[in-house]
């Protein structure tokens, strides 16, 4: 890995990282990975009360990870950015792929 290469996007990740670092925020954006979301549907599927779910969308929102969409009275919401999903792909990856498989921290196998 060149680390050079990050050195011009070390912020920007790193602000990305700070967003993500609230569990419901991620599982917000986990919920979003297949395409938009009601409100209401966020909410049932996640298990977050109202207000929280409105601080969680609120801060997705003003750090531009998520977009919203109103139709009547619902409000759609959708990952803003390509990195975005790219980068909580990545984290499923590591956290929810199937044990089988999986090479033990560090990515050493053991002998």
């Amino acid at each position: 890995m060149n680390v050079g290469d990050m050195m011009p996007a070390a912020e920007s990740a790193a602000e990305l990282m700070r967003s993500l670092s609230h569990p419901q925020r991620l599982l917000v954006l986990c919920a979003l990975v297949d395409g938009e979301r009601s409100v209401a549907e966020l909410r049932q599927g996640l298990g977050i009360e109202q207000v929280p779910m409105s601080q969680q969308l609120m801060r997705l929102r003003s750090d531009g990870l998520v977009e919203a969409r109103r139709e009547g009275t619902t409000v759609y919401y959708s990952i803003a950015r390509p990195e975005v999903l790219t980068v909580v792909e990545a984290l499923h990856s590591a956290f929810c792929a199937p044990a089988r498989g999986k090479r033990p921290r560090g990515g050493q196998s053991k002998r």
